[in-house]
């Protein structure tokens, strides 16, 4: 397993994704403020990455002020929390976080008990991630035959979680069982997470794979060239809706329209039950010289106006499935989805 994010001597070392697959980066990062620039930067992504990221993020805040009031370290610890919050509003594992987070720092008194709190459940928090995902991976592992061309999209492995991987832990495990699978990796435009993350991990692995752009997708599909199709998510609404990488709402039709089915693999971490629909989750609209730039080159005429949503909304009756650490759900989702999220937060 890439280890992409380790606490280390009361530091956080990150592998900068910004730099693959050029450089292998690693960042040491000593306060709150850096911790929250790489969330932003998208030097660390993915969801359950960016709560694991700010949990321990809150930890190096905590430890760097400077009060003997309780009450005051409450109050400066809730403006650490606030930055994390305002970093990416679509990763819902982010909110999860801050909320428990907080609550760890409001059951004790004392400033050292509080900072004691903190970081036990940092750690808490990333290995409960770590187990959910090789877990969810076992379950997801079910749905690949031998022979399956997979497609997926953007990057879900160990980069992205933190841990083992979603989709593309599932396809670890699969090949570990013997299974022998080529994979389909979309390069994910804007920023080329597929093209540069996850056939990066993929070649560390040593498992097949194939690039296409992701105009490519529907060819491929017509042509009877893919058995399924697996993505990760950042926010899951009570219906079953996901918000998931841009792009990925294009590939959930053209699957369904293929007859091909399309799988989310999520931890229950990234259910947010309180959305009713999908309609309802913030979507990210980042710069748009991530569009009319690349690496410091303009692809685009000076002048030139550009859309960057950084995510979509599938809708629930597109989804064959969501794998999860505790199991696989199907449609009815309204139904099934509370029997399986975590209700203490």
């Amino acid at each position: 397993m890439i280890r992409a994010i380790e606490w280390q001597d009361n530091k956080l070392r990150i592998l900068d994704q910004s730099a693959l697959p050029w450089q292998e980066r690693y960042l040491e990062l000593s306060s709150y403020q850096d911790v929250a620039s790489t969330i932003r930067e998208m030097k660390v992504r993915g969801a359950p990455a960016i709560g694991i990221v700010a949990a321990y993020g809150i930890v190096l805040g905590a430890q760097g002020i400077r009060t003997s009031s309780p009450t005051e370290f409450i109050t400066q610890l809730n403006l650490i929390m606030q930055t994390f919050a305002a970093t990416r509003p679509t990763a819902v594992n982010l909110f999860h976080v801050l909320a428990r987070m907080t609550k760890a720092a409001a059951s004790r008194e004392s400033i050292y008990d509080i900072n004691s709190a903190l970081r036990h459940e940092a750690t808490s928090i990333h290995h409960e991630e770590i187990a959910a995902s090789r877990q969810l991976s076992q379950f997801g592992a079910e749905l690949i035959s031998d022979d399956f061309t997979i497609l997926t999209h953007c990057n879900t492995g160990s980069l992205a979680t933190g841990g083992y991987g979603t989709a593309l832990g599932i396809i670890k495990t699969a090949v570990k069982q013997g299974k022998k699978v080529d994979v389909i990796a979309t390069e994910t435009r804007p920023l080329l997470q597929g093209a540069r993350l996850t056939i990066w991990e993929l070649q560390q692995e040593n498992i097949p794979a194939t690039l296409i752009t992701d105009s490519m997708a529907g060819y491929l599909m017509h042509q009877k060239k893919i058995n399924c199709v697996i993505v990760g998510a950042d926010r899951i609404a009570a219906n079953g809706d996901t918000a998931n990488k841009i792009g990925t709402y294009s590939l959930a039709v053209l699957a369904q329209e293929n007859s091909i089915p399309f799988y989310v693999a999520a931890p229950t971490s990234t259910f947010d039950l309180t959305m009713t629909t999908g309609d309802q989750i913030s979507i990210e609209h980042r710069n748009p010289e991530e569009v009319t730039l690349f690496s410091g080159t303009r692809i685009a005429p000076r002048g030139t106006v550009a859309l960057n949503p950084s995510f979509d909304i599938t809708p629930h009756n597109y989804v064959s499935a969501i794998i999860t650490e505790r199991g696989i759900i199907k449609s009815p989702y309204k139904q099934a989805l509370p029997n399986m999220v975590v209700k203490e937060i």
